[in-house]
């Protein structure tokens, strides 16, 4: 689930190829918990997943000399990869096990791990099953709050909850990376308030032309190459 955006030049989200395709590849893992008896809304599930990539890349962990520092800078030296698994009762325990964060919603709850290969799947993890998941809302979502950063869905595409998830966090590492280090503190001590919501078709050209971070997919799973996901619409950006 490798995203590129409209920005130019040679990037991480860049869909021409390019000597980031060279560099050895690596991926962000995140695990959602899906228990039988209660799953997690979509839509929160969504939004925990975006926040849980924010809160990975404001850790110390993943700065300067950091324990992560090298696998994050690996990571955004190449193509950014994210996969979304699922875990329930002992998977889930052994996911929390190792090294990560653990991000918590309403209903959600989503641990993110620090880059590894794209081979070097730890056992606990490279196990869980990737496909398939799919969660729904039990009542339709408020409306967004203008105040607040809302990553865009398209509404023209359909995703499995797994894909979507992973989809809203490259929209909010791409709002992140576009934000001022005050801006980035300050959606921080929010803690990293967000919304995610899918655009009302009528809405989808002047949020893709409005020169926001727009996540365009390289089509490895479920969407077509070059299909446009999500835009970050962040108040600091507008």
């Amino acid at each position: 689930m490798t995203p590129v955006s409209t920005s130019p030049g040679d990037g991480p989200f860049h869909s021409e190829q390019s000597p980031r395709d060279e560099a050895p590849q690596f991926v962000l893992p995140l695990v959602a918990r899906i228990e039988r008896a209660a799953p997690p809304a979509r839509t929160d599930a969504l939004e925990t997943a975006a926040r849980a990539v924010l809160v990975l890349l404001a850790d110390e962990r993943a700065h300067g000399e950091g324990a992560w520092a090298e696998a994050v800078r690996n990571w955004e030296d190449a193509r950014i990869r994210k996969v979304v698994r699922r875990a329930r009762g002992a998977e889930w325990r052994r996911a929390e096990a190792l090294p990560g964060i653990t991000v918590t919603g309403k209903s959600a709850q989503v641990r993110v791990f620090p880059p590894i290969p794209l081979d070097g799947w730890p056992k606990d993890l490279a196990k869980l099953q990737v496909s398939g998941t799919e969660l729904d809302d039990p009542e339709p979502p408020a409306g967004a709050d203008p105040a607040q950063p809302v990553l865009w869905l398209n509404p023209a595409l359909e995703m499995s909850a797994g894909k979507a998830m992973a989809q809203a966090g490259h929209g909010a590492q791409l709002a992140w990376w576009a934000l001022s280090g005050a801006e980035r503190a300050a959606w921080r001590d929010a803690g990293f308030a967000l919304a995610v919501r899918t655009a009302d078709p009528a809405d989808w050209p002047r949020l893709t032309g409005g020169g926001l971070p727009v996540v365009r997919d390289a089509g490895f799973t479920e969407i077509a190459p070059g299909s446009c996901t999500v835009v970050a619409d962040h108040p600091g950006l507008r």
